[in-house]
């Protein structure tokens, strides 16, 4: 068997407050498409072919409640969970077939700062679109505020195979596939959501659906720019439940003979926060939201 590893960042579960809002949002003005209610939860997809990208489930207050990597196959998801196991993660399920929209089978663990991370394969796609100029095609990168960065990093590297694209000195970039990054994890107070980012087949698609956005009374938070590390363009929303956002696109596409960055790689002139050097820097509301998305309290096996 090939080295079992995850092959992509899947999807992403939201516990919110108030579904049906939240839902509407999603659907009518962020551009994805619902495709499945269960037992209160919404899920929504994007234009590629995972079932879904986003599940919100009725909750107490806005959390992380899960983010949900894709493995090759079932033989990976069983090796990954031994590999999880050996590494000392305890607070873990056995792998299992998912009772829930799109299927498929996997397991959950909580790693050492309490993000849960589940592992899957075997779920039921959609058939792909093609590309919509305002919508996204798929979750593009999840980015978590850690106090151990480091550490992370070696997690997701020994357990589940991602490699480091580059290194600034307020974060790190991981990668699963030829994406630059599927995760990043930043130096702060932590362990919290920092923003999901939805990739859009284009810049001219970030553009139309920033312009959507704040026709919708939803400012732009930071941007329209282009990132240094991972080459996207990006533009940065507060979303429902001070959930920050980001439409994203035309992410570097790297392999291994990438050569990693270092934080003297990636400097820019005074007062620039992009490539670009046009954009404003991030608002102090979008750094704000930026660090109060927290994570389930409660242990896998107690929950």
């Amino acid at each position: 068997m090939a080295d079992p590893k995850v092959t992509a960042l899947r999807s992403i579960d939201l516990g919110v407050t108030d579904v049906d809002s939240t839902a509407r949002f999603y659907s009518e003005i962020w551009g994805l498409e619902p495709v499945a209610t269960e037992g209160g939860s919404v899920y929504l997809r994007g234009t590629g072919s995972y079932h879904h990208i986003l599940a919100l489930h009725p909750n107490s207050r806005t959390e992380l409640l899960s983010v949900n990597l894709a493995a090759r196959d079932k033989a990976d998801v069983d090796a990954l969970y031994e590999r999880a196991k050996a590494f000392g993660i305890t607070d873990i399920e056995v792998p299992a077939s998912v009772n829930e929209p799109g299927g498929g089978y996997g397991f959950s663990l909580k790693d050492r700062e309490g993000r849960v991370i589940r592992i899957l394969s075997g779920d039921s796609g959609q058939a792909e679109s093609d590309d919509v100029a305002d919508r996204p095609r798929k979750l593009s990168h999840a980015v978590f505020n850690s106090t151990e960065v480091e550490q992370a990093t070696e997690f997701f590297s020994d357990v589940f195979g991602f490699k480091l694209s580059d290194r600034t000195k307020m974060m790190n970039f991981i990668r699963c596939n030829a994406d630059h990054h599927s995760i990043a994890l930043v130096h702060g107070q932590g362990p919290t959501l920092n923003h999901i980012a939805y990739e859009m087949p284009d810049l001219n698609s970030v553009m139309r659906g920033a312009g959507r956005m704040t026709d919708s009374g939803y400012e732009i938070e930071w941007g329209v720019g282009r990132h240094g590390p991972g080459n996207n363009v990006f533009a940065y929303f507060v979303g429902p439940d001070n959930v920050v956002i980001e439409y994203t696109g035309e992410v570097e596409q790297v392999d291994d003979n990438y050569q990693t960055g270092q934080p003297e790689d990636w400097t820019w002139p005074p007062g620039r926060t992009d490539r670009w050097g046009v954009s404003s820097p991030p608002s102090d509301r979008v750094r704000e939201a930026q660090q109060q998305i927290s994570f389930p309290q409660s242990s896998l096996n107690s929950a």
